[in-house]
């Protein structure tokens, strides 16, 4: 064979491979998640409710809008942003023995979470949570969300004695965080994902990284035998157990993550 019909022979070859490869779909990088369509499409619809809905809600905040129509504006963000139907799936003035909450949400007919929402340039506190806290334990309600338009927080309520409160996210629309990261964190608090019960999954992952949680595990047996054996390779003390126990709870540890 001639080297010019070689070289023919090679070059059709590799523009096969070049068209194989133009017309085959792109493939994703190993241990990139697939999104389905249901997804997506959520994500889309929040990342667009986000960028719809912000200069309204500044508008709000300058001129201190009242709870009124705060709340117009946040009906129309759960209805555009996050995917519930204005009439089958919100209740409004949801009344709770003699109480109102502003909004309670259903997901096939069953109540899954209560709304509590302040005006727009009010901040929230421990004081609107307890508030919507009462409506939950006394519906049996896991879910309780908080917000003044701006600001969204979503707490989750284990039944017990005392109850068990945890905030399972924050976002504030107006921050310089990026659209991404806010459209990450109310993806959680769509239709689609509270009823695939995604919001569970995440509350369980930030309860276990808590700093309670991680209190709880320093101050463990095991992690206090840890710290002496590696006390005593790095000093040659042997601490006692109990006294190493003492100072991470009194000196090292914040008080606040001991309740």
């Amino acid at each position: 064979m001639s080297e010019q019909a070689a070289q023919a022979i090679v070059g059709n070859e590799q523009t096969e491979v070049t068209r194989e490869v133009a017309s085959s779909p792109m493939r994703k990088p190993a241990g990139t998640r697939a999104i389905p369509k249901w997804e997506a499409d959520a994500r889309d619809r929040v990342r667009a409710a986000i960028r719809r809905y912000s200069k309204p809600l500044t508008d709000l905040i300058a001129r201190d809008a009242n709870e009124g129509d705060t709340r117009l504006l946040i009906t129309d963000f759960l209805c555009a942003g996050l995917g519930y139907d204005k009439y089958d799936d919100l209740t409004t003035e949801y009344q709770v023995k003699g109480e109102f909450a502003d909004y309670g949400i259903r997901i096939d007919k069953q109540l899954i979470a209560f709304i509590e929402v302040k005006r727009c340039s009010q901040k929230l506190n421990v004081k609107h949570l307890r508030q919507v806290q009462m409506y939950a334990v006394n519906e049996g309600v896991e879910w309780m969300v908080l917000s003044n338009g701006q600001v969204w927080q979503a707490y989750h309520m284990t039944a017990g004695l005392p109850v068990v409160i945890d905030l399972a996210l924050e976002v504030d629309l107006l921050s310089d965080a990026s659209l991404s990261v806010k459209t990450d964190a109310l993806f959680y608090l769509t239709k689609e994902a509270f009823k695939r019960r995604l919001i569970d999954d995440l509350w369980r992952a930030r309860a276990a990284t808590s700093p309670k949680s991680l209190a709880q595990v320093l101050l463990s047996d095991v992690v206090t035998d840890a710290v002496r054996k590696e006390l005593r390779r790095q000093t040659n003390h042997n601490a006692d157990v109990g006294e190493i126990h003492r100072i991470l709870r009194n000196e090292v540890l914040r008080p606040e993550t001991l309740l």
